[in-house]
């Protein structure tokens, strides 16, 4: 796509808004289609007319109504037909290249609403049923973190945003995410040709791990290393005796002795050059077409540090560039690939073609094999950083968090869940060591959901994105959660147990990060009697405040808002409501201070039909 297509901003101007933009690139786009749509149809009715045209002349040179001269008029329209047949491959080419435009930006407009929740890649292979938060705060799976922001074109780039979303970043490395992310935000360009340029060398997402194996594996070819100088002189031997027997310096039959010699060394050598195609065709998966990609990343100006690293990363000193080598790469490539060619075996037969091929690729392994990992490191980078500028770009609402010195904490104004259309802001300030949050509330009036929107932005914040609040302030600390815990029969283990056992790894992994710990737990120990629950509830929130962690807690057992009054202990109590509006329950899910005063379980029993009665309205009633 061409920058003709997308209109200009001055620099002074407000920027567009993200709809507005991608509805402008996605307008462009479909208009670039149709036109080559136009220039397409005109290069079939050239090479139907040059066929043809090709066909006839010859027609009627062989019935003798034209002189044999017109063999050359009808060979001339053969080679047009082939030159059109080229440039049509071209024009398809960037029909395929503007269809993939069109995709990104509608992908775009799905994003800005509730349409991202249908796209395919939703991250289900990085779903880890003991990892300590990503299940319960959806960052993996249907609806998820993972799903709003990937827009990545290849393996290795999903890799490396999944890594991001599962493990929080030193403070040094959230800052540096954080400013390469904000100066590609507004480059919508260079991400958007990125992606496609990705997209266009592989049909499917491209996974360059086999390609890595094969470049770093050991030599393959060294059982047949004479091979490769008798590849050199053996044919120029024959091709010597040739004409010494054309000649009469040697008898003709001598020649057919050099090539029984080539057919031996062919045979020979067939199964080791299979053995290293294998390998090569495995790995390679369209990578013989990423140059332009490296060529584009190379052609970019960058003013951060980070993106210059990675950028600095693609070139060794007085070395070519690495778009450099994978052209020469995709060249030998093609030389290996000629074995399809109907001709191959002749060519191979008389030249040794296969094993000058192998053995060049194989030095081009041997020369750049030990980089390959480096330069697709550097490219997922790119690739996790293009997906979060995107939300950045997206969610122009949303705010960069502030990394602060000392914590735990967490502290946040107007916070919302980063994966609903229009969440209700909330304040939540979590500001020291052992402050925590007893969060009571009516069933549906928004406990879990304000959890969930603290984790959520606490993983965006830590892996150098933006998050959803007008102002958020953290340190760098592990996320810990307790909140869809789920029984198995398969291991034997009740929902209970279950349970035990997740807050027992809530408990060391506390522990182990000397409290630098967020947690959140959800109802926790419902498995049990209400007595019990009470006094364990108790003692292990006591516990996580006691490693100095900060988090917040949900429960419909009033009695733990005595723990606001321990000392020590920073416990606030804080609650959500609901009331009545015309027979039906209302939400503002807003959070206030205090403990709720009030309960909707029976109400909710009867709205759904279960003419459940209330003993305590009934003795209030006599």
């Amino acid at each position: 796509m061409t920058a003709a297509c997308v209109p200009i901003v001055s620099a002074t101007a407000e920027p567009p808004s993200p709809h507005r933009t991608y509805t402008e690139r996605r307008a462009a786009a479909q208009a670039e289609l149709t036109a080559l749509d136009r220039v397409s149809a005109r290069y079939a009715n050239l090479r139907t007319l040059a066929f043809l045209a090709a066909a006839g002349v010859a027609g009627f040179v062989l019935a003798g109504r034209l002189p044999k001269v017109w063999w050359w008029a009808s060979a001339a329209a053969l080679v047009l037909y082939g030159v059109l047949a080229v440039l049509h491959h071209q024009v398809f080419r960037r029909e395929a290249r503007a269809k993939l435009y069109v995709t990104l930006n509608e992908r775009g407009l799905a994003r800005l609403g509730p349409g991202w929740h249908d796209f395919t890649e939703r991250g289900e292979r990085f779903l880890s049923p003991g990892h300590l938060y990503t299940p319960d705060l959806d960052v993996f799976g249907q609806g998820s973190l993972f799903q709003l922001l990937n827009e990545t074109a290849t393996r290795a780039g999903e890799e490396r945003l999944a890594a991001w979303l599962s493990a929080p970043a030193s403070a040094q490395e959230v800052e540096a995410r954080q400013g390469a992310a904000r100066e590609l935000a507004p480059n919508l360009d260079f991400r958007q040709d990125l992606c496609v340029d990705a997209r266009d060398a592989s049909r499917e997402k491209a996974d360059p791990a086999l390609f890595i194996q094969w470049a770093e594996s050991g030599p393959q070819l060294n059982a047949i290393r004479w091979a490769r100088p008798v590849a050199v002189v053996l044919p120029l031997v024959t091709l010597a005796v040739y004409v010494l027997g054309k000649f009469e310096v040697l008898p003709e039959s001598a020649f057919w002795v050099g090539l029984a010699a080539q057919l031996g060394v062919a045979v020979i050598t067939r199964r080791p050059l299979k053995v290293m195609d294998e390998g090569v065709e495995v790995g390679e998966r369209g990578f013989v077409r990423y140059a332009p990609i490296f060529e584009r990343v190379e052609a970019q100006r960058f003013e951060h540090p980070r993106l210059k690293t990675l950028q600095s990363g693609l070139q060794q000193p007085g070395q070519p560039p690495v778009s450099e080598h994978f052209k020469r790469f995709s060249r030998l490539f093609s030389f290996i690939e000629f074995k399809r060619h109907q001709f191959h075996p002749l060519i191979h037969w008389l030249t040794l073609w296969d094993i000058h091929a192998h053995f060049a690729l194989e030095r081009w392994r041997e020369a750049h094999g030990k980089q390959l990992r480096q330069w697709f490191e550097a490219l997922a980078e790119l690739e996790a950083l293009s997906c979060v500028a995107g939300l950045a770009h997206d969610r122009p609402d949303f705010t960069w968090p502030v990394l602060a010195a000392n914590g735990p904490c967490v502290e946040a104004t107007a916070l919302g869940h980063p994966l609903l259309d229009a969440p209700v802001p909330n304040d939540v300030s979590l500001p020291g060591p052992r402050h925590a949050l007893l969060i009571t509330g009516s069933n549906m009036s928004g406990k879990t959901t304000l959890m969930r929107a603290v984790g959520a932005n606490v993983v965006l914040a830590l892996a150098g994105a933006p998050v959803s609040a007008k102002h958020f302030r953290l340190t760098p600390l592990q996320t810990l959660t307790s909140m869809r815990v789920k029984d198995s029969l398969e291991r034997g283990v009740s929902y209970f147990y279950a349970e035990v056992q997740r807050i027992k790894a809530v408990l060391d992994a506390a522990q182990a990060a000397r409290g630098q710990v967020l947690f959140l737990l959800d109802e926790i120990l419902l498995g049990t009697n209400t007595r019990e629950r009470q006094i364990a509830s108790r003692e292990v929130l006591r516990l996580l405040l006691g490693t100095g962690a900060i988090g917040a807690v949900t429960t419909h057992d009033l009695s733990l808002a005595v723990l606001a009054d321990e000392p020590g202990a920073h416990v606030v109590n804080v609650h959500f409501r609901d009331h009545l509006e015309a027979g039906k329950m209302m939400f503002d899910y807003k959070l206030r201070q205090g403990v709720v005063d009030t309960t909707n379980a029976l109400r909710v029993l009867r709205l759904a039909g279960v003419p459940v009665d209330d003993p305590d309205e009934a003795t209030a009633a006599r």
